[in-house]
């Protein structure tokens, strides 16, 4: 890729852990972009969030906001509807955690191995891999890549429940430790478990950089 700026495409959910993108990962995945000299395009579905979660009090609001518009105050702003998302227009995708990719990206929170995940979601991974791109996933985000390819090999740490019902959709779980990426090289497949372990933030920053790191080396 010499001469040319990567572009990373950057898939939030929302704005928030319990309901949204997690802010930590997604930030400190954008910072690891930049660091690395890459260029970071945002994108998020333009939908409905499942729902509104008080971060204070862990408790439902009742209020509707949706994923798009949340997703921007990441972004600052500078996000795109992923109804428009071109894979020639990037050379790697990734998907922070947060339970956004776990509720509004898919239904894994809700439904296990039965989940369902966005069709916007799904194509732009399905198009990423047919074009050889790698894509990236951090803490609980391999699973929506877990229920679209089936079988792949990745990471969500350490917990059993969550890998048994990551295989159950066909995937081969890697038992990581914070900062650690697991790589399958055959589908260019990057993953870090970063919150799914107990983690501080400067964890997270390793996770996240190494996460980049490692799919910069796989576009080349």
């Amino acid at each position: 890729m010499s001469g040319k700026t990567v572009k990373i495409g950057v898939v939030l959910s929302g704005c928030g852990v319990y309901d949204g993108a997690e802010i930590h990962e997604s930030v400190l995945t954008l910072l690891a972009i930049s660091r690395h000299g890459a260029e970071a395009v945002c994108y998020a579905p333009n939908i409905p969030q499942h729902h509104v979660i008080n971060h204070l009090t862990g408790v439902e609001t009742g209020e509707t906001r949706n994923v798009l518009v949340e997703s921007a105050r990441i972004a600052r702003g500078s996000i795109h509807d992923l109804a428009q998302f071109d894979v020639a227009e990037v050379d790697a995708l990734v998907f922070p955690g947060g339970f956004g990719a776990a509720k509004n990206l898919s239904s894994f929170a809700f439904e296990g191995a039965g989940c369902t995940v966005n069709p916007q979601v799904a194509a732009a991974i399905n198009a990423m891999v047919a074009a050889g791109k790698p894509v990236g996933a951090l803490c609980i985000a391999p699973a929506v890549l877990a229920k679209v390819l089936g079988g792949v090999e990745l990471t969500i740490g350490q917990d059993a429940g969550t890998a048994a019902a990551l295989e159950a959709l066909g995937a081969r779980h890697k038992k990581s430790l914070q900062g650690e990426v697991v790589v399958d090289r055959e589908k260019r497949i990057v993953t870090t478990p970063c919150y799914m372990l107990e983690s501080t933030v400067a964890q997270i920053a390793d996770g996240a950089d190494n996460a980049i790191r490692t799919i910069l080396e796989l576009v080349g």
